[in-house]
């Protein structure tokens, strides 16, 4: 027989079955096993386990998991571990949020950094967002996938419906939401995967996207915002708030529109107050690049196209300072929920900055060094690489740091930076502790 031929060979058929045999899953374990588990973890790591699904809190919760280790923790001498009643559960959810953003910040200004970069997609991608661990990728391919934070495994895809570009997008628990070409597209991602696409031309030149079940709020060029409404699948309202194109968007679960203009103005709308549109008193002509909201705080902070970055207070729509952080243009800014002590930006130099909220003042910036720590091969299609994470000090030269992808677009989970860098890499910057 030639050994060059076309040969078709059956795969035996234990290979068969082992291929029908499926993975068993957290869903699998019952709560006998889940509170075992949870027995060994101390009191940031449950922290983080209540916050992945119900099914986990409502066992950590019901087993007063969180009450026990927080006694332990602080050695209290008047109360037993049996007499939990001690610790109520909101004093218990306060100190939780303590803890977790003490730790938080301890880790982005003082922990060592190690940075896990992997391919992604097969062209360059532009936007990143993170909820519950996981992270979804996309604008510049033809695909949107989601993946592991802590696997680095890609453990699902969304393929665009046709050739439109993809221009952003968002997802939950159960949907992937997107601004394709000029209509809105939804993924289920529970149950028959079905996409459902709205009709074409509802936002001409849709720029930016927020979403917060059940609306998807779009930017457009016009400097008008439409609120589109996901069940009846038709725009609910819309509302003109600058002259010129919104070039940034932040829509809260209040209900509450912030968008920032190509010719820096910002603006805020209350939908359930009459659409009353308030603009920002900004004396900068530099155009909004990028936003991040936090209205249990009151606090409203955006970046520029110069390097600016500014904080408002939206109780008095006065800004509270204002600092450049960089010399060139900021691209993207977020903050972990709740967290009121730092703010994490990235722009066009690639450089990762940690800013202090109350002051603006840049405590740290880390990028990544050249050569590579170590690499390890996760499956046969993907190299995932580790590499360092440099913390620059005042007397170092940015310019002259080599290797420096720009960072389009950040997202920021515990002790954890997600970064897209128009490459077709992603890659998570994780902070240990100090």
């Amino acid at each position: 027989m030639d050994p060059t031929s076309s040969v078709n060979i059956r795969p035996p058929a234990s290979a068969k079955l082992r291929r029908r045999v499926s993975l068993t899953t957290t869903d699998a374990l019952g709560a006998d096993t889940l509170f075992m588990i949870f027995t060994f973890l101390d009191l940031v790591h449950l922290i983080r386990c209540s916050a992945v699904c119900k099914s986990w809190r409502a066992v950590i919760s019901k087993l007063k998991l969180l009450q026990i280790q927080y006694h332990k923790q602080h050695q209290a001498d008047s109360a037993s571990v049996s007499d939990l009643s001690y610790y109520s559960e909101k004093l218990i959810n306060i100190q939780m949020e303590q803890l977790a953003m003490g730790q938080q910040r301890s880790s982005l200004l003082e922990g060592h950094v190690g940075v896990f970069q992997w391919k992604a997609h097969s062209v360059g991608f532009t936007k990143c967002r993170m909820k519950m661990g996981l992270v979804l990728t996309g604008v510049g391919d033809k695909v949107m996938r989601l993946w592991s934070t802590e696997s680095c495994k890609s453990l699902d895809e969304y393929q665009l419906p046709d050739r439109a570009p993809l221009i952003d997008f968002d997802f939950d628990e159960g949907k992937v939401v997107g601004l394709v070409g000029t209509r809105i597209c939804i993924w289920k991602r529970i149950g028959t995967r079905d996409l459902f696409s709205s009709r074409e031309g509802l936002f001409t030149r849709g720029l930016c996207m927020c979403y917060v079940d059940p609306q998807a709020v779009v930017g457009c060029e016009d400097g008008k915002v439409r609120v589109f409404d996901l069940y009846s699948k038709k725009i609910s309202q819309i509302i003109k708030m600058h002259p010129g194109a919104i070039s940034s968007l932040c829509f809260s679960d209040e209900q509450l529109i912030v968008s920032g203009s190509s010719l820096g103005g910002i603006s805020i709308s209350d939908l359930s107050s009459d659409q009353r549109v308030v603009t920002f008193d900004a004396t900068s002509s530099a155009g909004i690049k990028t936003m991040c909201l936090s209205p249990n705080l009151y606090s409203l902070f955006s970046g520029s196209s110069t390097g600016y970055a500014s904080c408002w207070d939206l109780r008095t729509m006065r800004r509270r300072w204002e600092t450049r952080v960089s010399p060139n243009v900021l691209y993207s800014m977020q903050h972990l929920r709740n967290d009121a002590s730092t703010l994490v930006v990235g722009g066009i130099d690639g450089v990762v900055r940690i800013v202090d909220q109350g002051s603006g003042d840049v405590l740290s910036r880390i990028t990544m060094e050249n050569s590579s720590e170590s690499s390890r091969s996760m499956d046969k299609n993907k190299l995932i690489q580790k590499k360092k994470g440099i913390r620059l000090t005042d007397d170092d030269r940015i310019d002259l740091l080599p290797n420096r992808p720009p960072i389009t677009s950040l997202a920021v989970g515990m002790q954890k930076v997600v970064t897209a860098q128009s490459d077709k890499c992603i890659r998570v910057w994780k902070f240990g502790k100090k």
